[in-house]
């Protein structure tokens, strides 16, 4: 584990920490409905970033994999996933206290809510079919499922919902936070909280595959 590595973490675990003290002590809008429970948008929507950012470097070393045959870039999935389905589940736990609050139930069947549930079954069942396969033949139909479910996580989480009823803000027709956070303070919270859960996800993904090529012979996984 590289030194860089471990200083990336320092910074990532610095930007959350102070996320989660200025999250739960800072000032927020007092907006109908939500009042303070929009505190929870520093730790619920991180975790779909996170998700979404390991599914995407997943893709991106599938791609790898099958354009020049890198089984290094390939054995890298699961970890990445791993953590990725990890990273889903806390975003849907804690989306699930935040519709409890301002809903009135933690499942509404909401469109965006069923899409990310069913993007975390997707996620759940590479697992599923990457220890179902041959090895000779794991690395080539994993990848292919990865590009496949990525493309359709981005269609289940950003366009679906959209184009139907939705409670959730962005989402049919609801405007965003971008639009009714007006005094922007949140933002220099917000986006800490997403650069460091970003970088955490990431190191932990990227460490855990390291650990896996000292422990198993060949690199297999």
């Amino acid at each position: 584990m590289k030194n860089s590595s471990l200083a990336l973490l320092i910074v990532g675990l610095g930007l959350v920490i102070y996320s989660v003290i200025a999250g739960l002590y800072g000032p927020v809008p007092d907006l109908p409905v939500l009042r303070q429970s929009i505190r929870m948008l520093y730790f619920h929507v991180p975790m779909w970033f996170a998700m979404i950012f390991l599914h995407l470097v997943a893709m991106v070393r599938a791609i790898q994999y099958l354009r020049k045959g890198n089984q290094e870039k390939a054995s890298q999935l699961p970890h990445l996933m791993k953590v990725a389905l990890w990273s889903g589940i806390i975003g849907i736990i804690t989306g699930m206290i935040w519709a409890n609050y301002t809903w009135g139930t933690p499942w509404h069947n909401d469109p965006k809510q069923n899409a990310a549930a069913a993007t975390l079954l997707m996620i759940a069942g590479f697992f599923i079919l990457w220890r179902s396969l041959p090895y000779i033949n794991r690395y080539r139909i994993a990848s292919v499922y990865v590009i496949i479910s990525f493309i359709m996580a981005v269609a289940l989480i950003f366009v679906f919902p959209r184009l139907t009823d939705s409670l959730h803000p962005g989402a049919g027709g609801n405007p965003g936070f971008n639009v009714y956070d007006l005094d922007g303070k949140m933002r220099l919270v917000f986006y800490p909280a997403v650069i460091g859960w970003l970088i955490i996800t990431y190191t932990f993904a990227k460490w855990d595959w390291l650990i896996s090529q000292k422990i198993k012979p060949h690199g297999k996984v």
